[in-house]
């Protein structure tokens, strides 16, 4: 339990988290074993934490970049997906690993799959923290953090009007707070 008072319960430990996050690095290692061009994409602002974390358990050779993208207004989903920052460099024939922080209704993720898809990568494949518990949206997850209960979370990279983002791990947050 949390003891900070606008959390319903903690869903994920920081001890939890940094457990999978070694696990999910030890698995892309495998993977990209052979590839000496592998860029990893964070999408943000959610996945900073995450990228960071996992960036510096890698051991196969990788560079960093990053996107944002826009889905959400402060509190609400609207459903469009826009660009606010695209990548510096091309992607085409490198090895891409998107990094998100959650998977909700799978708007963003699809969007940017499709989008980066089209820049002809060698390779493209998603690392997702979280993903919630809700009928198949067609999204694909290639390395999966945890799948969490379909509820509002905060910490550990995801947050509520810009807050909670850097709580070191995730919890639910109360309803109460978001439907002010």
């Amino acid at each position: 339990m949390t003891s900070h008072p606008d959390l319903e319960r903690t869903l994920v430990t920081t001890d939890a988290i940094q457990a999978r996050v070694a696990e999910l690095a030890q698995q892309i290692d495998q993977a990209y074993a052979g590839a000496d061009n592998l860029l990893l994409v964070g999408i943000l602002r959610g996945a900073f934490i995450f990228m960071a974390d996992l960036t510096r358990a890698l051991a196969v050779t990788h560079a960093v970049d990053f996107m944002a993208l826009t889905s959400y207004g402060k509190s609400t989903a609207s459903g469009e997906v826009r660009i606010v920052m695209d990548l510096r460099e091309p992607i085409e024939n490198r090895h891409v690993l998107l990094v998100e922080d959650i998977v909700d209704r799978g708007h963003t993720l699809n969007y940017l799959h499709r989008l980066l898809r089209d820049r002809q990568p060698a390779s493209l494949r998603t690392c997702v923290m979280v993903r919630k518990e809700r009928p198949d949206v067609g999204v694909p997850v290639d390395y999966l953090g945890f799948t969490i209960p379909d509820v509002w979370v905060v910490g550990y990279g995801l947050d509520y009007a810009d807050r909670y983002r850097t709580l070191p791990y995730i919890a639910e947050l109360k309803a109460s707070v978001y439907r002010k």
